[in-house]
């Protein structure tokens, strides 16, 4: 019996390299052209993706591109990456390349697995589904509309603090910072406030997020297939809010411009055509993983640094405790507060440049081009890294020292400080996110400090940066005089 399993073990991992090879081979007149940049294609098919991948989960995502800079180019090299031959720019000549041809040389692109766990009814590509959204979205995300956010963001992260953080010793921060985010997003885009319905739609949310970037295997049990579940449950659930808000508008007790879900409602195309509630699910669906997930990276990782340095940590306080001060009883913070905290967000600022939420993002050449004298052929993945100038001692004096007077005056030179990535593709809730970052660092500083549990918790990417352990943390209340 047992040699029976040895030899079904050998045929089928006989049949995996050969369905492997004939996929390579099948594709391989897109690695054969002239001058291409130097580099490694790694394994068939998979090519480096394992590497690239696992640079992230052993705690350094700067390795994989920051060493092959080192060996082939500073500028540029060439590999396989999720199935697809690719190019990495590096340095800020590579961001810039990239941010200034959006949509002249180069696209978005993501991998088609993507699409089954943000399906459209329209069928078109998630690619496509993202363009339609960011239409949708400068009326809510341009300055006036976020200063009437402030208040209420406030006061959810004073309901937030004052259920989850106080009178406890100890939390473990990345969930809490995840149940932060995401309480503001669903008040915000969909003005939910119900923290049961919240948190039914919150765990499905999760398991979304971690199945995103994993490996695309679309078998029972994998964080793929539970990303593709989870997904329909969401989705079956926002039709469900969003035939209730069809209802609440009809009879006059819901606004027409009270969130993203109302605009989307009264919103139809250049043919007068509306979108339909599946059409509406799948745009809420992705608004609402951009909009918490990676701004509670952040969160979490300001506190890790506050923790761990407390020279930073006072001088913070100083800024808050100012502002604090000067509000009465039950006053939320405002814009004239938010203004006040410049150094607060030069911290946040060194705590995304340590640890970008956004490691970097696929795009894809439209046509042939070259960059630095190497030849991009027109099909070709192109790859931008956070790292490979947030890590960089080119760019930034000794890089792993954290250092927020970085950002005082002028600030980093263009195209080397992208947390948020650039050009017409720039994240658009940028002002968003620094909203809530500051509105949380207001509420955590005003009334703790705190201490690592773990003083050297390692820092995992997947595919956010994440402490290992959650960033477990004891808790010292401020006393009042």
């Amino acid at each position: 019996m047992e040699h029976l399993f040895i030899t079904l073990l050998i045929l089928l991992v006989c049949f995996i390299t050969f369905f492997l090879f004939i996929i390579f081979y099948k594709h391989k007149s897109q690695y054969k052209y002239p001058n291409l940049p130097p580099g490694n294609w790694g394994l068939p098919y998979v090519g480096e993706s394992l590497e690239f991948l696992s640079s992230g989960w052993k705690g350094h995502p700067e390795k994989f591109v920051l060493d092959r800079c080192c060996k082939y180019s500073s500028e540029v090299f060439k590999t396989n990456l999720l199935g697809q031959p690719a190019a990495v720019l590096c340095g800020s000549s590579g961001n810039k390349f990239l941010f200034s041809n959006e949509n002249k040389l180069v696209q978005a692109w993501w991998p088609e697995s993507v699409d089954k766990i943000f399906p459209s009814s329209l069928q078109s590509s998630s690619k496509e589904e993202a363009v339609i959204l960011r239409k949708l979205l400068p009326q809510f995300l341009k300055p006036e509309a976020l200063h009437r956010y402030i208040g209420i963001m406030d006061s959810i992260a004073e309901s937030h603090f004052s259920s989850e953080w106080e009178n406890k010793k100890e939390v473990i921060v990345f969930p809490l910072a995840k149940k932060y985010t995401f309480w503001l997003a669903c008040r915000l885009f969909l003005s939910l406030e119900n923290p049961i319905h919240i948190a039914k739609l919150a765990e499905p949310f999760q398991v979304i997020a971690s199945g995103i970037i994993s490996i695309p295997i679309d078998l029972p049990g994998t964080p793929y297939r539970k990303a593709i579940k989870a997904s329909k449950f969401v989705r079956r659930e926002l039709v469900s809010i969003i035939k209730q808000r069809k209802t609440e508008m009809a009879s006059g007790n819901a606004s027409n411009t009270q969130d993203i879900l109302s605009h989307m409602l009264i919103s139809c195309d250049e043919n007068g055509k509306f979108m339909n509630e599946l059409d509406i699910a799948d745009k809420i669906l992705g608004l609402l993983i951009g909009g918490h997930d990676t701004a509670s990276a952040a969160c979490t990782f300001v506190v890790n640094y506050l923790a761990q340095l407390p020279h930073i940590y006072d001088a913070v306080y100083k800024e808050q405790m100012e502002i604090a001060k000067s509000k009465g009883k039950g006053e939320l913070v405002n814009w004239e507060d938010i203004k006040k905290m410049k150094y607060s967000w030069n911290v946040a600022c060194e705590v995304m440049r340590i640890a970008p939420p956004l490691q970097g993002a696929f795009r894809e050449a439209i046509t042939d081009f070259t960059f630095n004298g190497f030849y991009i052929p027109k099909g070709w993945k192109l790859y931008w890294s956070a790292n490979s100038t947030h890590k960089n001692a080119k760019y930034f004096e000794e890089p792993e020292r954290f250092d927020p007077t970085r950002f005082e005056g002028k600030g980093p030179a263009p195209y080397t400080y992208v947390p948020f990535g650039g050009g017409p593709r720039m994240c658009p809730g940028k002002e968003y996110a620094r909203l809530e970052i500051l509105v949380f660092m207001h509420n955590l500083i005003k009334r703790f400090n705190f201490q690592k549990i773990i003083p050297d918790e390692k820092m995992i990417v997947d595919p956010l940066p994440i402490p290992a352990q959650g960033l477990p943390i004891r808790l010292f209340p401020h006393h009042s005089p």
